[in-house]
């Protein structure tokens, strides 16, 4: 491998400038992406790092009839009525903080805000918002999906490697021209989708993505969040 050739100053463009485009897409064109090119994302993603070469991840990819047949269930129990005493759908693991403090809560809601904001949904639309997160179980009409799933007797180790490896995903696809949207939201699914993609006992659901071309058109995907300035959380010290 030629070091230099990662040293110039078109390849750090490149590399920056796909960081920095990659953005959480929420509307999709129906343009079907070819599996050669989802197995070579996947195949490049793969190098990504991990304790003791562990590769603790797992994917299924979806498309056509598959990835359909999966969001009509999922959105099947998502629309359902529900009983006011009925229980909430537990996840398969705690992603969110289980007491929500500052400055986590007020970024939270401040995208909340800003994407019911571009959608025309004022603050007390339960019903418009509903069924914007019902979007998610859609894939946001990607004609890709992908569940992540992980073996259950991995540690914590394992889940900082797996956060990797979908980065590397996402940013294989934006440079390939591609878009993701990395979804949480599956989780509280998994009993549905281990038994529509015929998922062992012993892996658990991660998340789910969705992967395809970005509609240009769609107002959602005018949605662009902040970062907090490099003073917020970075301290260089040298002495």
């Amino acid at each position: 491998m030629n070091k230099q050739a990662f040293e110039t100053p078109s390849a750090q463009q490149a590399v920056d400038s796909v960081i920095l485009s990659r953005r959480s897409i929420r509307a999709f064109l129906p343009t079907p992406v070819a599996q050669d090119e989802i197995a070579r994302i996947l195949e490049v993603a793969a190098r990504a790092p991990s304790g003791a070469n562990m590769q603790p991840w797992k994917v299924y990819v979806l498309s056509g009839e598959a990835r359909l047949r999966l969001s009509r269930r999922i959105l099947a129990a998502y629309d359902a009525p529900k009983a006011p005493d009925a229980p909430a759908r537990t996840a398969s693991y705690t992603y969110y903080p289980r007491q929500w403090t500052a400055p986590f809560i007020e970024r939270r809601r401040k995208i909340g805000l800003d994407l019911y904001q571009l959608l025309g949904l004022e603050r007390g639309d339960t019903a418009g918002m509903a069924a914007q997160h019902g979007r998610n179980f859609q894939f946001f009409d990607a004609p890709v999906g992908l569940i992540f799933t992980i073996e259950r007797v991995l540690e914590q180790g394992s889940w900082l490697d797996y956060g990797m490896f979908l980065q590397n995903i996402m940013l294989a696809a934006r440079a390939r021209g591609l878009d993701t949207c990395p979804q949480a939201a599956f989780i509280h699914y998994h009993d549905i989708i281990r038994d529509e993609l015929g998922i062992p006992a012993s892996e658990m659901v991660v998340c789910g993505m969705a992967l395809g071309y970005a509609d240009p058109d769609k107002i959602e995907n005018r949605l662009s969040t902040e970062r907090e300035p490099l003073a917020g959380f970075v301290k260089f010290m040298d002495k």
